[in-house]
């Protein structure tokens, strides 16, 4: 990520009177206030015609800007976050995408055409004989410091022909994500390069398991993949999870006879607790571990009911609920968050971006979730 900080010198943010200025605006009641935190707080100084000036200049006072800021970063893929010090000053820190840029790519071979990893992205790239494979339980692993790591051929994980190599050695990228760390076989390495990097026509949206696009010096385009994307997906192949079957039974999915769901949130214990709930009722469910793992889902696979967290990494849960809702062939889909805000504004947020039933998971028990589920799409059986 490129990391920009913007910081002054000033008298920092009051937050005393900005929470008398969010209580005039009717944005927070009296009683909500003290249980906000600072956090909580600043986030408002983002809303659209807030500002926390008294009167009104040329230059400020009109609650325009920030809400600006926030917008064009979010669409980029970035984040603000703001670090206040009264008394001292006020920092905004923006992040925002590399691959908008520039990035050092280590350009491999895969199905005989070229493709390119971001370099920060690849742990490790290594030479393996195909002797020190060893397969247990219908997997194939190799050892690496004493531990046993999976292998996965890139090909099949893109849904490509595998193609048979002759030569009794092997190119593995280590690629890895918070929890698991795959072998990526592929086909040879190419070179190291720096790429000018584009994002990819908006009218493609979303391509699984690709980042954006870069020009090769000869001027053919070259993919640059989505290293977590790619992780996730090796990921729901090992373990028979949802997007396991978008190259072999996509189809069949749309022939079961039971309601399928799909499960959004980041956090893994939420994700369990709601399977093994939903699955005791007799639903089928899919897991994705944030929004943009939950859009690649949709729409690749037909669900009956997605079920969402609101804050998660790469795209939250209204950004989610907004895309499904806009587009053309999803838009009847029923949506549920499922968050631990329970704020009305929170509530209202999510409504009012489509969402078709909101429910607080500090509120929730058994009956509750299944009772929301049934309301929305009925019992398991179609």
């Amino acid at each position: 990520m490129l990391r920009i900080s913007v910081t002054d010198d000033g008298a920092g943010i009051n937050l005393v009177v900005l929470g008398e200025k969010l209580i005039n605006k009717k944005l927070v009641t009296r009683t909500i206030l003290p249980d906000l935190s600072n956090d909580e707080l600043l986030e408002f100084l983002f809303l659209p015609d807030f500002s926390t000036r008294d009167e009104v200049t040329e230059v400020s006072g009109r609650g325009v800007g920030l809400d600006v800021v926030r917008d064009m970063v979010k669409e980029l893929g970035g984040s603000v976050v703001v670090n206040n010090s009264p008394g001292k000053g006020v920092k905004f820190i923006l992040k925002l995408p590399l691959t908008l840029s520039v990035i050092s790519a280590l350009l491999v071979e895969i199905s005989n055409e070229p493709y390119a990893f971001p370099l920060a992205k690849v742990d490790r790239i290594l030479k393996i004989n195909i002797k020190d494979i060893t397969e247990m339980e219908g997997r194939q692993f190799i050892a690496l410091e004493n531990e046993n790591v999976g292998l996965i051929s890139a090909a099949e994980v893109l849904g490509f022909e595998q193609i048979d190599s002759i030569d009794d050695t092997l190119t593995v990228l280590l690629l890895s994500d918070r929890m698991d760390t795959y072998g990526v076989v592929v086909d040879c390495y190419i070179d190291q390069k720096q790429l000018s990097v584009s994002a990819l026509d908006e009218r493609l949206g979303k391509i699984p398991n690709v980042n954006s696009v870069a020009l090769m010096e000869n001027g053919e385009p070259l993919f640059i993949l989505d290293v977590d994307d790619l992780v996730r997906s090796i990921n729901y192949m090992i373990n028979d999870g949802g997007l396991a079957d978008v190259y072999r039974a996509a189809e069949d999915h749309l022939k079961v006879s039971r309601k399928r769901i799909l499960i959004v949130d980041d956090s893994l214990t939420v994700r369990e607790v709601e399977k093994d709930l939903l699955l005791s009722k007799g639903y089928f469910v899919d897991l994705a571990v944030d929004g943009m793992d939950g859009w690649n889902a949709v729409r690749r696979i037909a669900y009956d009911l997605v079920i969402t967290d609101v804050d998660m990494p790469r795209m939250d849960g209204i950004d989610l609920v907004k895309s499904i809702k806009q587009d053309l062939h999803l838009k009847i889909l029923p949506v549920m968050i499922v968050s631990y805000k329970d704020r009305s504004e929170d509530r209202r947020r999510g409504l009012d971006a489509g969402a078709d039933y909101y429910l607080t998971k500090g509120s929730f028990h058994d009956d509750t979730l299944i009772d929301a589920v049934e309301d929305l799409i009925g019992v398991a059986e179609k």
